[in-house]
């Protein structure tokens, strides 16, 4: 098994971020799934507003639809968090993810200068690789953001050739600990601008990190729909905007298939 240089996770590390906003942080040796377990917690009546869950080791990490991967442990950083609803309406829960991805992108870029991006609507990019992946699910009044970040995954483990890690982008000695510190951080200003209603602020950071806006894309939609066209705006639920040449549409979700350099 790989010697994984970054040093393991430490919630007594974590717990110094943001206390006020996290009211509670916990790291475990290895699950099947951060956000299953939060979301298992919110089912068996736990109030998991603000709450943290890290791993070490996932076996069973979620993406979209479905999708499952494991990765070795000590790999990613993978953990999620409870996000309280109470005083937002549902038609703005869809920035959730985007507002994660710009705190993952640019914590990534603070502690490391690597140029990571944002593909609409829940990956982190550096150039069309992904470092990072986010799923949002709702848990009755909490919503659970999810995030795998890989940080000292090897070519050899990587899952598919589209994904890259830190170490692959030459940084094998990353601390994890400081990294999440980082998200934590940023996530919380970020959650507490999109509660109050401060909705511009979101919008014009996802903008600025966007690697979708002004591409010609397809997305692939339930039911085996397609809608192929120019990317040009993010609306007001944090919907993509889509010009097919005749018309425009939003959509709130689906795969996104970049088809050609943004113009």
């Amino acid at each position: 098994m790989t010697e994984r240089p970054t040093p393991p996770l430490r919630p007594e590390l974590l717990a110094d971020v943001r206390p006020a906003f996290w009211h509670r942080i916990d790291v475990v040796d290895e699950t099947g799934s951060t956000n299953a377990d939060l979301a298992a917690r919110a089912a068996a009546g736990e109030d998991i507003a603000r709450t943290v869950l890290a791993a070490e080791h996932q076996t069973a990490g979620r993406g979209r639809h479905g999708r499952s991967w494991a990765t070795p442990k000590g790999s990613q950083l993978a953990m999620s968090v409870g996000v309280p609803t109470d005083s937002v309406s549902a038609d703005q829960w869809g920035w959730l993810p985007l507002l994660t991805g710009v705190a993952v992108a640019e914590a990534v870029r603070e502690l490391t200068g690597v140029a990571a991006r944002l593909k609409w609507p829940n990956d982190v990019m550096v150039g069309e690789q992904k470092l990072a992946g986010i799923l949002a699910e709702v848990a009755g009044p909490v919503i659970v953001v999810g995030i795998g970040l890989n940080v000292a995954l090897t070519a050899d483990e990587a899952p598919v050739p589209t994904a890259t890690s830190l170490a692959m982008l030459g940084y094998p000695d990353i601390d994890r600990n400081l990294l999440a510190a980082d998200i934590l951080g940023r996530l919380a200003e970020g959650i507490e601008a999109w509660r109050v209603g401060a909705g511009e602020a979101v919008s014009a950071d996802y903008r600025r990190l966007s690697v979708t806006l002004g591409r010609q894309v397809r997305v692939q939609l339930p039911g085996d729909r397609e809608i192929t066209g120019m990317a040009i705006d993010i609306d007001a639920t944090g919907g993509l905007v889509i010009d097919d040449g005749t018309s425009r549409q939003t959509v709130a979700a689906g795969d996104i298939v970049h088809l050609r350099p943004p113009s």
